[in-house]
């Protein structure tokens, strides 16, 4: 059995792993000034982002919830995996060869990296079943839709093959035992024993946000196939169909460079999108559009400016009106616009390419309609509006619909298109809204828990930032300590022994002080920060790194030398102004017949006025 991974390595590939590439794999980043970035925090719901991250100093921290770390924690929170796993995962991105005590190789880690590896196996043997000749009714199936091979590459489209256990078969040729195979899905258990969970089908790999193969959507093709018409790998260990979305991993960075996400009803329309240049497209895997999917999009979409849009494309069928129906439930959980796309004559984004072209696509998604706008009108088609009855009942529906909107420019324009479709007059269907809009205020609030979610426990109480007095002296102490915390070499070692010697006002930030003196020494390591939480009280340890995490002022890069080292020099200064005020106030009180101590007051007033006159002139 392999050891613990050596500590040397442990260092040296967190040392070549840059933090704020391996969070964009999960949350859109953006500049929070020099050295800082933020986005939605991926491990609470919220509208602003309050999460930060530091790529110079390695570590995250969201002062929203408090959630900070480095980034093996940030890989063990996200993706559930112990800690030799995250190592060994930045590693083999590195291209870093681990050590391990006692000689030891790499080990098989727990379940998840071999489900994982599984599936991987899987999805290349289906990639290379494709080709084979009992695949070509698959093929004929990418043809008829307009699919050649190069895009069947390009999505990782394979075949598993109509048989019992080949697939089975192979995979424990690879070293992979019964009980991972059937806890990965791919095999099922029956009175003949287990066998191959597809077969005879076209299968499309499921990927997560990072790229990797955690579950397979699979398509009936064969007349005596008596399965459903799409089947999907179950709920495993590595796959929540909840809260994964297809095509993600090929969509998350134009979704998050163009603020757009198209949000799809199956695998193949997500393909025809992609092709026709539409690539922020995806599809939920066998499930309803849900609360999981939008926190997932929102931290991608980098959803907190309401700049972004979502476009849902649905079929105009009864199963398409109540996934509207449902999406439009949970379009107040977005920030962004919600837009509505519904292709001419029913056609889905696949049907629309194959018999109208790629053009066809982009216009459907040029063409979308406002959410709310779209609702309206799906409203208003079940009532008779020849009545007063049925124009009164349907304004009492769609009031609260238009009540709704977020922006207040709009509601006006809403207004008086409720009016025109009705044909009621402008100010009755005003009254209403507003009445429905007073209601809604009145009613008791709900929280952001789903229904039957149990209320999280309190968290201790850790101090923080915003505990801090607002006074200008605790904000300079604050400051000079961030820049110390952040930079301190380019604060310079010997300016920060000067002012770690400084007097605080605020005992908390005094605290701080106390411990960044202590680590000192290690300033110039990796885990300088770490050092310095260590060296803190524990209820204060969080202060310490947000003090670490908060962006400074925003400057040019070339300008923050300058900065850390001019606000290091005002506590500094400030000190000695705090120095100078007690010494003229000894100076007033002391006995002018005694003139060794009236001497010796003289000569400290001396050295604090040339310590400033020096600070100024460095």
């Amino acid at each position: 059995m392999a050891g613990l991974i050596r500590q040397g390595d442990i260092e040296e590939v967190k040392a070549r792993t840059n933090i704020a590439d391996i969070i964009s794999d999960y949350v859109s980043l953006k500049s929070a000034g020099v050295g800082s970035m933020k986005g939605l925090c991926p491990f609470h719901d919220e509208r602003t982002p309050s999460f930060h991250v530091r790529p110079q100093v390695g570590f995250y921290h969201c002062f929203g919830c408090g959630e900070s770390g480095d980034v093996y924690s940030f890989l063990q929170k996200m993706d559930h995996v112990s800690f030799s796993e995250a190592v060994e995962r930045l590693a083999g991105r590195a291209g870093f060869e681990l050590h391990y005590e006692d000689g030891g190789n790499a080990p098989d880690h727990g379940n998840r990296a071999r489900l994982l590896a599984a599936n991987q196996a899987a999805a290349e043997f289906f990639v290379e079943q494709l080709s084979s000749p009992g695949a070509q009714v698959g093929r004929t199936f990418l043809g008829e839709r307009g699919f050649d091979s190069q895009a069947a590459d390009r999505f990782g489209i394979g075949f598993a093959p109509k048989s019992w256990d080949e697939l089975t078969k192979h995979l424990r040729g690879r070293g992979f035992s019964t009980e991972e195979l059937t806890l990965s899905g791919l095999v099922s258990a029956g009175d003949r024993g287990i066998y191959d969970r597809f077969r005879g089908r076209l299968v499309w790999p499921i990927r997560d946000i990072t790229g990797q193969t955690i579950g397979f959507g699979a398509r009936k093709l064969l007349d005596d196939d008596k399965g459903p018409k799409y089947l999907n790998t179950p709920e495993t260990p590595v796959y929540h169909k909840a809260q994964v979305l297809y095509g993600l991993d090929l969509a998350k960075r134009d979704i998050s460079r163009n603020h757009q996400v198209v949000v799809v009803e199956g695998y193949t329309d997500v393909m025809a999108c992609h092709l026709a240049g539409i690539t922020t497209a995806v599809a939920t895997c066998g499930t309803s559009f849900g609360v999981d999917h939008i926190k997932v999009l929102r931290r991608v979409l980098g959803d907190d400016s309401g700049v972004g849009e979502v476009v849902f494309t649905f079929d105009p069928d009864a199963a398409g009106q109540k996934a509207a129906v449902r999406a439009f439930a949970e379009e107040q959980r977005f920030n962004a616009q919600t837009f509505v796309a519904v292709a001419p004559e029913g056609l889905d984004p696949c049907d629309l390419r194959l018999h109208r072209g790629d053009d066809a696509v982009r216009r459907l998604i040029d063409s979308k309609k406002p959410m709310f706008e779209f609702m309206i009108r799906q409203l208003l088609a079940q009532y008779n509006l020849d009545t007063v009855e049925g124009r009164v009942s349907a304004l009492r529906a769609a009031a609260p619909i238009v009540s709704d909107i977020r922006d207040p420019s709009l509601r006006p324009g809403y207004v008086h298109e409720l009016s025109r479709m009705l044909g009621m007059d402008m100010n009755e269907v005003s009254r209403a809204v507003t009445q429905a809009q007073s209601r809604s205020r009145t009613a008791p609030s709900a929280d952001s828990r789903r229904p039957g979610e149990p209320v999280p426990p309190p968290r201790e109480h850790q101090f923080s930032l915003v505990d801090l007095p607002a006074d200008p002296v605790t904000r300079i102490e604050r400051d000079a300590l961030m820049a110390m915390l952040q930079h301190p070499t380019q604060v310079g070692i010997d300016l920060v022994q000067r002012a770690v010697q400084t007097s605080m006002s605020n005992t908390s930030l005094a605290v701080v002080r106390d411990a960044l003196a202590a680590a000192l020494p290690s300033a110039a390591l990796p885990d300088w920060l770490a050092r310095v939480v260590a060296e803190t009280p524990a209820p204060l340890a969080n202060l310490v790194t947000e003090l670490a995490m908060a962006p400074l002022p925003e400057r040019a890069e070339r300008e923050v030398t300058r900065y850390v080292r001019d606000i290091t020099t005002v506590l500094i200064e400030k000190d000695l102004l705090r120095q100078k005020a007690e010494l003229l106030g000894r100076l007033q009180r002391a006995d002018a017949t005694n003139r060794e101590v009236y001497v010796a007051i003289q000569r400290e007033l001396v050295r604090v006025e040339a310590e400033r006159r020096n600070l100024r002139e460095s």
